[in-house]
């Protein structure tokens, strides 16, 4: 399952990152959707829909595409973070200089350069996504700060204690249910949010993207 799993979550991951790049004059036909992301808990699953509400209290209806695709989260370490790995890292700037981590998502070896690159992100104000390689042993994982390398730069982010390190996991319809907590990256469509794939949490474990 994971194998089919893997290839749509690369699509919406790099399709979210595509939003940080300069826009570029397009014809009208050209254009695409406005990306947009969905964090809350599912109120009802049935079909091809999703009532999730929102962390902010409003309730929306997700209508799920032709196709679409699942996955949930596991619990990993900052130990498990190795020199080579592809890193999903939420930051924000810090006081001292540098980042913050506020999450950590190692994604599986089929992944990796999913995304790649470093962009704005809407999980807390002014903070950004990082989607980008762990550098060589010498400057890789020091402590609790990872080195992380992007179409020929680096960035050092600071990984707090308590910060949640998770990895991709396979998921089922039957882990759609009520109260699960939901991360989905979606379009913009006229009808309400346009959802590709869906991330869910299972067995207590929450997406923190």
């Amino acid at each position: 399952m994971i194998k089919t799993i893997l290839p749509a979550l690369v699509l919406g991951l790099t399709a979210i990152a595509s939003t940080a790049l300069p826009a570029a004059p397009v014809h009208a036909e050209d254009q695409k959707p406005e990306q947009i992301h969905v964090r809350g808990s599912i109120v009802s699953y049935s079909g091809s829909a999703l009532k999730v509400k929102t962390r902010q209290g409003e309730t929306v209806d997700v209508t799920l595409a032709d196709g679409w695709k699942l996955a949930s989260v596991a619990n990993a370490a900052v130990t498990d973070i190795k020199p080579g790995d592809f890193v999903g890292i939420a930051s924000l700037p810090s006081a001292d200089g540098g980042d913050g981590a506020l999450e950590v998502l190692i994604f599986p070896p089929a992944m990796k350069g999913a995304g790649e690159g470093s962009y704005g992100w809407d999980l807390k104000p002014n903070s950004s996504m990082t989607n980008a390689t762990v550098a060589d042993a010498v400057k890789g994982v020091d402590g609790r700060t990872v080195t992380v390398s992007y179409h020929g730069k680096e960035k050092k982010i600071a990984i707090p204690d308590g910060t949640p390190v998770v990895t991709i996991a396979p998921a089922s319809n039957d882990d759609l249910v009520a109260g699960a907590v939901v991360f989905i990256p979606a379009e913009k469509a006229a009808s309400g949010p346009l959802a590709h794939q869906v991330l869910v949490g299972k067995n207590g474990v929450v997406p923190p993207m």
